[in-house]
Order: structure tokens, then sequence, then C-alpha cells
């Protein structure tokens, strides 16, 4: 036994969140062999808890199997770093990866998933921040429970805290019934106010919830925000998925890289009796991913229960983390910051990162 015949070993174990082997996603750090015994330093790129277990037990599972090794010993870590954005522009000191939560159209749950990513994300372990670009339509701090105007220290906005996460909205700032009728530079300015001159601290993740469409502040988003990726959140419905199929395109189009597609309400699942049903039709978004050649992140249901946690400023992130609803949640980060973890990093920002050991 040697290193070599240890790392094909290790080629043939896929990380389920990155899509990727370990060998090839740059994940083995260390190798140590003694006669018959291994060791194996593994380290992730992105925050996963107590998940490391299972892919811990996994890699000593296969390496156990090979007749030349008696035992083994995986130790898991996590560094979440810098990862690379558009071409003209170069991550934020204090920001390691900003995500964009965006949707061809309106009604498909897109804040939603944005608020429960968000809080998954921070479950996990990363330092996260959440950033309402819906300037017209600000829902997030209602979703979150939280109200009143920010504080400064002079120079910088003090941003909100809810549930842990840092949180900016223009709600923050306007009476929560106050029409926001502005042109389009005064909306972009805006958005690029509330990023830049919000004091987030070091974060591994600014989650940003987009407005529909692919309109000014898309643009702005591309051309002055630097973004790691984006994720795209459609229904399976037709109408939906003609919308989010031009959300891809635009993202691609500006130099965005598409982290993939979430298909919210993918069924409906009966208060009453518990039957499940796809309402808004079946497998769209697995469709849409495929002819894309991107991941397909996450099916989310629609249920009451989502809806009324909301409502009442607790979302579902915040329930028992054991339910199906709030696993599929936090599959649906591990996978999309899985995704950010293989692609190329930035060489052009240095920051504090944060390291879990399991």
């Amino acid at each position: 036994m040697n290193k070599e015949s240890v790392m094909a070993l290790l080629a043939e174990v896929n990380d389920e969140n990155s899509g990727r082997d370990l060998v090839s996603a740059g994940n083995i750090r260390e190798v140590g062999i003694h006669e018959d015994k291994v060791s194996v330093d593994v380290r992730l790129g992105y925050p996963l808890a107590d998940n490391g277990a299972k892919l811990a037990a996994s890699i000593k599972s296969r390496l156990e199997s090979d007749p030349g090794i008696d035992s083994a010993s995986v130790n898991m870590s996590c560094k979440v770093m810098s990862h690379k954005v558009q071409e003209d522009l170069k991550p934020l000191d204090s920001i390691a990866n900003i995500i964009a939560v965006g949707s061809g159209k309106g009604g498909v749950g897109k804040s939603t998933t944005a608020v429960n990513l968000a809080l998954a994300l921070q479950r996990e372990g990363a330092r996260v921040g959440l950033l309402d670009a819906d300037i017209y339509g600000p829902s997030i701090p209602s979703m979150l429970g939280v109200k009143g105007q920010p504080s400064t220290d002079g120079e910088h906005i003090i941003p909100k805290e809810a549930h842990g996460l840092k949180v900016m909205s223009i709600g923050f700032l306007v009476a929560e019934d106050t029409a926001m009728i502005w042109r389009g530079p005064m909306v972009t300015s805006a958005l690029q106010q509330l990023l830049g001159d919000t004091l987030w601290g070091p974060l591994d993740y600014l989650i940003i919830d987009l407005p529909p469409g692919t309109g000014d502040i898309q643009l702005t988003l591309a051309q002055k925000i630097p973004v790691a990726g984006a994720v795209i959140v459609t229904t399976p419905q037709d109408i939906a998925l003609l919308d989010a199929r031009r959300a891809v395109h635009m993202f691609r189009k500006v130099d965005v890289p598409v982290l993939g597609v979430v298909e919210n309400m993918s069924t409906h699942i009966c208060t009453a009796c518990g039957h499940e049903e796809a309402i808004f039709g079946h497998g769209g978004g697995e469709l849409m991913a495929k002819d894309f050649e991107i991941p397909l992140l996450g099916q989310l249901p629609l249920t009451m229960e989502i809806r009324s946690s909301l409502d009442a400023g607790q979302p579902t992130m915040m329930q028992n983390l054991d339910t199906p609803i709030t696993k599929s949640y936090r599959n649906l980060a591990l996978r999309t910051a899985g995704v950010l973890s293989v692609m190329p990093r930035s060489m052009t920002v240095q920051m504090p990162q944060i390291v879990v050991q399991n």
C-alpha cells in the first residue's frame, strides 16, 4: 500500500454536495500510511456541521474494503474560501462569497428560498448575511420578524440581526406601506448603498434576494457587484420555467456562474391528510437543469408550515431540524455551497476564514 494506491481509492469516493470525487475536487490534504493502517486528512470547501460524519464513514468504509488496508482513520474539516467573480471585479474584502438568488418571474417562492437558504448555511456553521435587494417590494424584514431603523457608527449602517443572520433591507428604512416610486437609476443606487454602506463584518456568504425579472437591479448586480454564483428558483409550471430559463441566459451573458436550479413548490402536501400531489406539474426543474447542464440543487414542497412560519417571522429553518422540510433546506444549502466550493478560487482576497473540525 502506497500513497498513489490510497489516492486511487479516494478518487472513487464522491461528495454528493459538490458532485465531484474527493481527489479531483482537491479535498485531500494529507495521507498517512503505517504498515496496513491509513490516515486521511480531508478538508472540504464548505461548512457541513455534523454532516461530515456521513462522508467520513463513507471514506473509511471504502478504504477498509481494500484487502491491503486493515484500518483507516479520517479527519474531516472545512474551510470556506473566496471564489472567482466577474472578470472586471474582485471580491469584497470582508465578504468571501456573494450568492444571488433570482427568478425569471414573481410568485415562485424566491424570497422564501433565500431566507431559508441563508439560515441553513448558518446552521451548518457559516457566517452569513442576507441582503434584500427587492427595492420595490421588500419582504425579508417581515419574513424574519425584525423591524425598526438600523443604527449607524457615523459612517456605516449597522445591519439588523435576525436568528443569527446579519440582515439589510430598504424595508428597514421606509414605512412598511410606503410605495417605492423610483426610476431605475435610484433603485440601482439604493442597492449599491445597501451593500457598500453596511458594516457586514467578515462573512463567508452574503445571500442577495433579487427582485424577479431581468431588469435594472440584475444588470447593476452583474456590472458593479462581485458575485460568485447565482441560484435560480422556479416552479415546475411551464410558464415559470420559461422565465427561469431567461434568467439563466442573463446570468451567463454577464459572466455570473449559475450554481443550479431550485424547483420550489415541487409538490403540494395536504395539511389534513398528508397526500402529496404535483399540482404545478412534474419534473420541470429537473429537465431544465439537464438542458443547461447545471445541478438541480433541490426540490421543495408547498406546505402550510412554510407559509405560516414565515408569516410569524419564524422561518422553517428555525423549527425542528429533523422534519423532512428542514432537511430539504439543509440539503439545498449544502448542495449550493458544495457546488460553489469546487469552482475557481479568487486570488485577490485574503480574509479570515472559518475552519470547522469534525
